[in-house]
């Protein structure tokens, strides 16, 4: 769905040039991202025309109620069964988005990538700054001894997961409907946005609690949305492009990333070691003690007896007479 401006001619161009000034203009950015922004990536999202939630589970029972904490502990073989089928996306790999968005975080601007996804697909880009607020597909441990388990052990099992130590439930390190979100993953994207001077929010219909509610911890109302569908943010947002988030993030975001600089040893450790070197046990030719006149006499004579020892050695021995 595009809005009424978007339509018209050069329109497009002039948001996205906004928004490189705006990016350009800011120091402390931080990207709030949904489903959306892994489209691109093959996994669908949940609320959309062709979303997990309007496609057939192949069970008896609606998706939306599939991934409860309820059903999980009702009917945990269904609930495995539709998870492996529907959540877990292993081949899949990261787009123009993710990329783009790491390109911004090593140029020093982009402070905190906050994601509502399970997929990992921010950290397989290279992301350093990311939030998993419902957790991720690829961390599963055992209820009973928390002993950790990979996204294989969870594909490859039959049935119930269950531990190879303790032969308890293996589940997945991810939020369900009715369970709470880690208040410490809550804080720090709070944290995060309270700093911000520009909050870029990409790929998310802003339907989901509390994700949806942290946009008003922002201190300026430099809002950015970039989604292909409305949002409620939509007119209070500084700017709203309603395009593919891959397409536009790529666009932007400069392609240039700086070099490191190599690390240079500080100069009062240099001159520690010198200051080492010259104090060590070895002594300089100039530190050498000078000889008096008895000594070096005493040498050249020590000398003289030693060439002569040495000429006499060398001397051939006369044969004795028969």
């Amino acid at each position: 769905m595009e809005t009424r401006l978007d339509r018209y001619e050069g329109a497009r161009e002039k948001k996205l040039e906004q928004l490189k000034q705006l990016i350009k203009e800011s120091n402390y950015v931080v990207f709030l991202g949904g489903a959306g922004v892994s489209t691109e990536s093959g996994i669908p999202d949940f609320r959309s025309g062709e979303g997990i939630f309007n496609q057939e589970s192949g069970l008896s029972y609606r998706p939306v109620d599939i991934i409860s904490h309820s059903f999980f502990e009702a009917h945990p073989e269904e609930f495995y069964d539709f998870y492996r089928r529907k959540l877990c996306y292993p081949k899949a790999r990261p787009n123009k988005a993710h990329r783009a968005l790491v390109r911004l975080e090593k140029q020093g601007k982009l402070k905190a990538t906050i994601t509502q996804n399970i997929d990992n697909l921010h950290q397989m880009a290279g992301s350093q700054t990311t939030i998993e607020l419902h957790g991720s597909v690829f961390r599963n441990y055992c209820i009973d001894c928390k002993e950790k388990y990979d996204l294989n052990f969870i594909l490859k099992s039959k049935g119930v997961p269950r531990c190879t130590k303790c032969g308890g439930i293996v589940r997945p390190d991810v939020v369900l409907y009715e369970e709470h979100l880690e208040h410490e993953n809550i804080d720090n994207a709070v944290k995060a946005i309270k700093k911000a001077d520009l909050l870029i929010i990409g790929g998310t219909s802003l339907t989901v609690y509390p994700a949806a509610t942290f946009a008003q911890f922002l201190k300026s109302d430099r809002v950015v949305i970039i989604n292909k569908s409305s949002t409620y943010l939509d007119l209070q947002a500084m700017l709203t492009i309603h395009d593919s988030i891959g397409d536009v993030l790529d666009t932007v975001i400069s392609k240039y990333i700086p070099r490191k600089k190599p690390q240079t040893k500080p100069a009062s450790k240099t001159k520690a070691k010198s200051t080492a070197s010259s104090s060590g046990s070895k002594v300089s030719s100039s530190a050498k003690p000078k000889k008096t006149a008895s000594a070096k006499a005493a040498d050249g004579s020590s000398a003289k007896a030693k060439t002569s020892k040495t000429k006499a050695a060398s001397k051939p021995k006369k044969k004795e007479k028969e």
